[in-house]
């Protein structure tokens, strides 16, 4: 382990949208930022599940794709030149005798800071598995939980398991790629929304795609770790057998909080109970926004969240620069301070 260790004004847990904005917002009052990520990549769900999905309800923007947001969103933070600990885990949060707060990732990266924000979305997240064996060795191989380029599907076998909204919306975009592709679901009726379940129906009553149902997935089968076909079984016990390249198994994610579960916040049902006006934790400089956190009319929206970064960076200037006056402007007034 490195003994280096980080200073920055505001350590921010949480490399989605809302700590992305975060950056700004926190910039935008010359406060420096470090920001810690699980995953391997920036962007959050956005980038790790559904790249390519479009988003309706970001103010000024009618449709933009869940990546394109992502980018857009990096590169406002840029000129305050972030600081990004990817593909690594906090730990450890710990407020110290001096008054600031000290981070540890699962990698040994140590970061002191005046102010932490939490913006860790739904926490520690990944695919629910289907219970089939030897699903492990070919994930990445065929099985696939998340889209990162539709492109990658063109004339492809595609299989999607799953009755909700994520199962029905790439089963909607796909089915222009693909060579061909199934729909497996245990059940008749779809969970997605019923303007969506309806397409699927049209398309696969004009035969563009199969509805196979009701059935479940029970096997799967390849050459060595490259896949070759599902098999599915229905309510009976009969069996089918489904020549496929790909496998997208749509089941919802694991969400759990992880170590953020230890770090003695005010919890309920697993999520951050936080001050609305401030979005402290009750923890002086230990802030939480976004989808994680509660208190009474929240809306989890990205909006939302966009506003709560705001807020809670204003909250945080007083701790990173005591005495300081913040006389508020906006942004056509002041630009873009210097980083």
């Amino acid at each position: 382990m490195s003994n280096h260790v980080h200073q920055t004004d505001v350590a921010i847990i949480g490399a989605g949208p809302v700590g992305l904005f975060a950056i700004f917002e926190c910039g935008m009052l010359r406060m420096r930022c470090h920001v810690v990520d699980a995953l391997e990549v920036i962007g959050g769900q956005c980038s790790a599940l559904y790249p390519e999905k479009p988003i309706y309800d970001i103010p000024g923007y009618p449709k933009i794709l869940a990546q394109d947001l992502v980018d857009q969103l990096q590169n406002q933070a840029a000129p305050f030149e972030p600081v990004y600990h990817l593909d690594q885990q906090v730990t450890a949060v710990t407020d110290g005798a001096d008054g600031r707060w000290h981070l540890e990732t699962a990698k040994g990266t140590r970061i002191d800071a005046a102010v932490v924000v939490i913006a860790g979305g739904v926490g520690a997240f990944g695919p629910n598995r289907p219970p089939l064996a030897g699903i492990e060795r070919f994930e990445g191989r065929g099985v696939q939980y998340l889209v990162k380029r539709r492109e990658d599907f063109r004339d492809k076998r595609v299989i999607i398991a799953g009755g909700g909204d994520s199962a029905v919306d790439w089963a909607l975009s796909l089915a222009e790629l693909a060579s061909s592709l199934a729909v497996v679901h245990r059940r008749a009726k779809f969970r997605a929304v019923p303007d969506s379940a309806a397409k699927l129906q049209s398309l696969a009553e004009e035969g563009v795609i199969e509805l196979v149902v009701p059935y479940q997935l029970a096997a799967i089968e390849g050459d060595g770790n490259v896949l070759g076909a599902v098999i599915v079984k229905d309510l009976d016990g009969q069996t089918r057998r489904l020549p496929a390249d790909v496998l997208l198994p749509f089941f919802g994610l694991s969400q759990k909080l992880g170590p953020i579960a230890d770090w003695g916040l005010d919890l309920e049902r697993n999520h951050i109970a936080v001050d609305p006006a401030t979005f402290c934790t009750g923890r002086r400089g230990l802030f939480a926004i976004g989808d994680i956190v509660t208190y009474p009319g929240k809306l989890k929206l990205i909006l939302t969240g966009f506003a709560e970064a705001a807020a809670a960076a204003h909250a945080a200037h007083p701790i990173v620069f005591p005495g300081e006056a913040l006389h508020f402007e906006y942004s056509t007034t002041k630009g873009i301070p210097s980083a």
